[in-house]
């Protein structure tokens, strides 16, 4: 799909360099361990009866979100996504993935 219509307004730019902004397109920064207030809960809804651990709350790239959704999963021996803001770990892991979070240093980490 090409992306004309994001571009309308943008009339002419002799910058070589000139890269086209789309709105909403910006990732933030990864923020400190220390500083990052991740809330894990148990979900149960529309996963049919099915429990699942959701950590959210995680401000940063995807990439550094999917690296600590991949070494909870590895830790706990289980499958689970991370994207749209959140990591998803099959199973009730509560207790054992704010252990791990706390070993790594996510001091803010807690269950709701």
């Amino acid at each position: 799909m090409s992306d004309w219509k994001d571009r309308l307004n943008v009339v002419y730019s002799t910058n070589p360099d000139f890269k086209y902004e789309k709105e909403g397109e910006e990732e933030q920064d990864t923020l400190p361990k220390e500083k990052q207030a991740l809330r894990i809960s148990l979900d149960k809804r529309n996963r049919k009866g099915k429990a699942v651990t959701l950590i959210t709350g995680f401000i940063g790239t995807t990439e550094d979100m999917e690296a600590l959704g991949k070494l909870l999963k590895v830790k706990c021996g289980v499958g689970g996504s991370a994207k749209d803001g959140e990591i998803i770990i099959q199973g009730d892991f509560r207790n054992k993935i704010l252990e791990l979070l706390q070993k790594e240093g996510y001091a803010k980490a807690r269950i709701i």
